[in-house]
């Protein structure tokens, strides 16, 4: 399984959308500050939204899809419509 993901730091107010094998590893090197690009906003990435996908394949286009919606508004629909525990 993998996991297609969204986080929020509200230190920077930025949203970061990404995908991998291992989530839980994955948010402890974003807020250990290990990832270059949400290194600003460690140690406060927070997940608001999670798709579990079969493969890593279908993992990368559907990040790259959300990725190229390049809106704000829509990251925060899919936040807010999508039910997430």
């Amino acid at each position: 399984m993998y996991y297609v993901y969204i986080i929020y730091s509200d230190i920077t107010d930025r949203y970061y959308i990404g995908s991998c094998k291992d989530l839980e590893l994955r948010i402890k090197h974003h807020n250990l500050s290990l990832t270059p690009s949400t290194k600003g906003g460690a140690p406060n990435w927070i997940i608001k939204y999670v798709e579990t996908l079969e493969n890593r394949s279908e993992a990368l286009k559907r990040e790259i899809l959300i990725k190229k919606k390049k809106s704000r508004k829509y990251i925060c629909w899919l936040i807010n419509n999508t039910p997430f525990e």
